[in-house]
């Protein structure tokens, strides 16, 4: 009786570890399908862009601002706030309607420092605008640390085909997201599903 149940939990075991295997091998070869969440067309009421990147992410929040799926645009992320504030606003975003966040330099700080404004502010729905292979980890961290809040994800595609990810450079960060999502998971609790 022990020896057959043991048996069964060495199946089930068996079984999990497999199909954790083929999860782990259809993501590492199709990365772009586990990586990338997108909310597809919302409004909110504010967005919050995630400095780093090569200059795509303001793009696409000036994009989304323009076409009015927000009225406010906070930067998160010491290094290119200043860059990044200048982007918006040579692409048609008011001055006025921007806030920068300077001080985090980690997905986990953006979301802890934008957070903190985001609820003085009494904000409601959030579209957060990052690169498409760090999706996934924003919206999970976000979530994570503001679960009342309504949180949509709307990245930019830079990069976003496969046969750009060498010749963009894209490749090496996108695979280390892979590990960074366990990392995220194991050491602040952030579970990337």
């Amino acid at each position: 009786m022990i020896c057959k149940l043991i048996f069964r939990i060495a199946k089930v075991a068996l079984l999990m570890a497999a199909l954790m295997a083929i999860v782990a091998v259809v993501a590492w070869f199709y990365p772009e399908k586990f990586l990338c969440v997108e909310s597809g067309p919302v409004s909110a009421d504010v967005i919050v862009l995630l400095g780093g990147g090569q200059h795509e992410r303001p793009q696409r929040a000036a994009e989304l601002f323009l076409q009015h799926a927000a009225p406010r645009v906070i930067i998160s992320g010491a290094g290119d706030q200043e860059i990044n504030r200048q982007i918006l606003i040579r692409a048609g975003v008011p001055a006025a309607a921007i806030e920068v966040e300077s001080e985090s330099t980690t997905t986990r700080e953006n979301a802890r420092f934008a957070i903190k404004l985001l609820r003085a502010e009494k904000v409601r729905k959030v579209i957060l605008v990052t690169s498409w292979y760090h999706s996934r980890r924003a919206l999970v961290t976000f979530k994570h640390f503001a679960p009342e809040l309504t949180w949509y994800s709307r990245p930019s595609y830079f990069g976003f085909a496969r046969e750009e990810w060498t010749r963009t450079g894209l490749g090496r960060r996108m695979r280390l997201e892979f590990l960074k999502l366990p990392g995220y998971w194991i050491r602040y609790g952030v579970s990337p599903f």
